[in-house]
């Protein structure tokens, strides 16, 4: 897969740049049973108020029902497209199963029309299978990971995602994710064997404000560039630095505060915390 770069025929061609989808898709056309269009809410809840600044707008979007459980065991399932999917980052394979039966799921690297998958305790640990972690060999790249069986998929969903097994000890399996934390999972839940496609995703430059535009950002205004009536950082004579530390429009602080809820069950299985891009281990 590659990066395609457009002559330079006005600025926003000149920094951009997008994926060559003609070397990895096979249709363009998704499967129509297993489409549906969701409205947007553009950042608002139920009584019209905004919850999320800068949404809104963008270009209209199908959502692809994903399998995301993969358990449909004992029957294989032929790749029949590879596809691009407005709702993620990665590519998504359509399997025509051998009892006729058709389903969307996410699309590992290597996975080719045509291919045979399947999904059970008793397959073979290879490209676009799934298995419980009990079944997979130790050093195996895994991904779309259940957190309880049974579930469906809920960790490494996004392009070029891959988890690392790493240990089986009674009833858990020890998992390296693509943050560096370090988390044990029951033995009985699934994972699909692969990396996941479009890994040079992240490589791609929107290039210019109207690409944002069409994925519904709408533009983000700082905070110490409004007025001081819109945000609590906001006036001061000339260019002043906001005179406090970061903060939201309702003076909750932006940065060092904890955002995983000490409550949830999953805190107690993480042995190892992530790290951010400077080495530093980040207390959640």
């Amino acid at each position: 897969m590659a990066i395609k770069i457009y002559k330079p025929t006005s600025a926003g061609r000149r920094n951009a740049s997008v994926i060559d989808y003609k070397t990895v898709l096979t249709t363009t056309t998704p499967q129509k049973s297993l489409c549906k269009r969701i409205k947007k809410s553009g950042g608002r809840n139920h009584h019209g108020t905004t919850t999320v600044r800068f949404r809104g707008g963008g270009a209209r979007k199908i959502y692809r029902f994903i399998d995301f459980k993969r358990d449909k065991d004992g029957v294989q399932a032929k790749v029949a497209t590879i596809e691009y999917d407005p709702n993620r980052n990665c590519f998504i394979s359509l399997l025509q199963y051998a009892d006729g039966e058709k389903r969307y799921i996410l699309a590992p690297e290597g996975l080719n029309v045509g291919q045979v998958v399947e999904s059970g305790p008793a397959v073979e640990p290879k490209v676009g299978n799934t298995l419980p972690l009990y079944a997979i060999p130790v050093g195996v790249e895994v991904h779309n990971i259940e957190m309880n069986a049974g579930q469906g998929g809920k960790l490494v969903r996004t392009a070029g995602g891959t988890a690392r097994l790493m240990a089986k000890k009674g009833d858990w399996a020890t998992l390296i994710l693509p943050s560096g934390e370090t988390r044990i999972i029951r033995r009985e839940c699934r994972a699909t064997v692969g990396q996941l496609s479009n890994s040079d995703y992240q490589n791609v430059s929107i290039g210019k404000a109207g690409r944002s535009r069409h994925m519904g950002h709408r533009p983000h205004v700082r905070g110490k560039a409004q007025n001081p009536v819109a945000h609590p950082m906001g006036g001061g004579e000339g260019r002043s630095n906001g005179g406090r530390h970061p903060c939201s429009p309702t003076g909750v602080l932006a940065k060092g505060g904890k955002t995983r809820n000490p409550r949830s069950v999953s805190n107690s299985k993480i042995i190892r915390r992530r790290k951010n891009s400077r080495g530093i281990q980040l207390m959640i």
